[in-house]
C-alpha cells in the first residue's frame, strides 16, 4: 500500500522541499568565508540566526508538512538546552557529545508527547502544546529540580577553547569557531530534512497534510507518521536548542518563555510554510526585526515589530519562499 502513495500522490505536494541546487554552493561558499569579514558580535549573531533556523525548520517539519499545529516548541527547545547544559556542567561531558544527545532526549520526549496528542487536532492540539510551553520553565524553576537545573539562576555553561592547530593556522576565533560549527550542523540538517521529504515517508506526511482520509485509505499509518514527525521535529529543535546553550554559555528558564515558541512560529510563517530553505530567512527576521524595533523605540518595540510584521504578510503571505518562487516564474515568463 505505501507504494500507492508514492506513485498516485500529486507531485505538487512536494513543492515547498524543492531546493534551487545552483543556489546551493554560493550558498556554502559565501556562508563558510562570512565569518572571516565579520566582528565578533556579527558573527555570534550569524551563529544564532543558523540556530533560529535549525528550530524553525523542526517546527516546519511539524506543520508546514505535517500540518500539526503547534505553539509549545519552546519547551524542546528548553529540553535541548538544559540536556547539554547538565552533561556539561555536572557530568563534564564533551560539548560535542552532549549536543546530539539533547536532541535524542527531545525526540524520545516529542514521540511521547505526540502518543497522546493523536486524539487532538487543530486547536485542541495548539493548546495542548501551548501548554507544555508555558509549564517546561515553571518545573525547571521548581525547588525540587535545582540541584539538577540551578532553579532561577540557571547554569554556566563554558565553550572548550578552539583547536591550536586552527588558530596557529587561520587565526580563528572562539566566535568563528562555533559560527563555523553551527553552518556545518544546519546544512546537516537541511540536508536530512530534503532526503525526508523527498522520500516516501515524507509524501506519506503530506498526503497526511492535505488529505487525511485519503491517506489512511490507501495504507498510510496516520498515528506511527504524526508520532514520528513530532519526534523528529523535536529533535531538530533540541538540536539548536542544545546549541544556543553552548554558544551562549548559560541557560536559565526566564529564557525559554512561550515568546520563544512565537518567534519560532513567526519564522516559520515569515520564511514561508512548507519551505526547507525559508528556514534561514525566518531565522534572520526574528533576531534581527525585533532588535531593530528596540532600536527604534524601547517603550513601542512591540507595536513597531508588528507593525513590521503587518507588512511583511502582506507583501509575502506566502513567505519569503513563496516570494521568490513567484518571482522567479514571472521572471522566466517574461524571458
Amino acid at each position: 500500500m505505501a507504494t500507492d502513495v508514492e506513485t498516485r500522490i500529486d507531485t505538487k505536494l512536494n513543492v515547498g522541499a524543492k531546493i534551487p541546487f545552483k543556489w546551493v554552493i554560493p550558498f556554502i561558499v559565501i556562508g563558510a568565508i562570512l565569518p572571516f569579514f565579520l566582528g565578533g558580535y556579527a558573527t555570534f549573531q550569524g551563529t544564532l540566526i543558523m540556530i533560529y533556523a535549525i528550530a524553525i525548520l523542526g517546527l516546519n517539519l511539524l506543520t508546514g508538512f505535517n500540518g500539526q499545529f503547534s505553539l509549545g516548541h519552546s519547551a524542546f527547545y528548553a529540553i535541548g538546552a538544559y540536556t547539554a547544559a547538565i552533561l556539561v556542567y555536572h557530568l563534564d561531558w564533551p560539548v560535542y557529545a552532549a549536543i546530539p544527545i539533547g536532541g535524542v532526549v527531545c525526540f524520545v520526549a516529542g514521540f511521547l508527547f505526540g502518543l497522546p496528542a493523536l486524539r487532538l487536532e487543530g486547536l485542541y492540539l495548539a493548546l495542548a502544546t501551548f501548554a507544555l510551553g508555558v509549564s517546561i520553565p515553571q518545573i525547571l524553576k521548581s525547588s525540587h529540580l535545582e540541584g539538577l537545573t540551578g532553579g532561577v539562576q540557571g547554569l554556566d555553561v563554558f565553550r572548550p577553547k578552539v583547536p591550536a592547530f586552527l588558530v596557529e593556522n587561520f587565526g580563528l576565533t572562539m566566535d568563528q569557531w562555533w559560527y563555523l560549527i553551527a553552518f556545518v550542523v544546519m546544512l546537516l540538517m537541511f540536508w536530512i530534512a530534503w532526503n525526508l521529504i523527498n522520500s516516501r515517508t515524507g509524501r506519506a506526511m503530506m498526503a497526511i497534510r492535505d488529505n487525511p482520509i485519503a491517506a489512511r485509505s490507501m495504507g498510510v499509518n496516520a498515528s506511527l507518521y504524526k508520532s514520528l514527525t513530532f519526534g523528529v521535529s523535536a529533535f531538530y529543535t533540541g538540536i539548536a536548542g542544545a546549541i544556543a546553550a553552548i554558544v551562549i554559555e548559560f541557560v536559565a528558564p526566564d529564557s525559554f518563555t512561550f515568546q520563544l515558541s512565537i518567534l519560532l512560529f513567526i519564522g516559520m510563517v515569515v520564511g514561508g510554510t512548507g519551505s526547507i530553505w525559508g528556514a534561514v530567512f525566518g531565522g534572520f527576521f526574528i533576531l534581527t526585526v525585533p532588535n531593530f524595533a528596540e532600536e527604534i523605540s524601547t517603550g513601542l518595540s512591540y507595536a513597531i515589530f508588528g507593525i513590521i510584521l503587518i507588512l511583511v504578510i502582506y507583501v509575502m503571505p506566502s513567505g519569503f519562499a513563496g516570494l521568490v518562487n513567484l518571482l522567479r516564474v514571472r521572471i522566466k515568463n517574461m524571458l
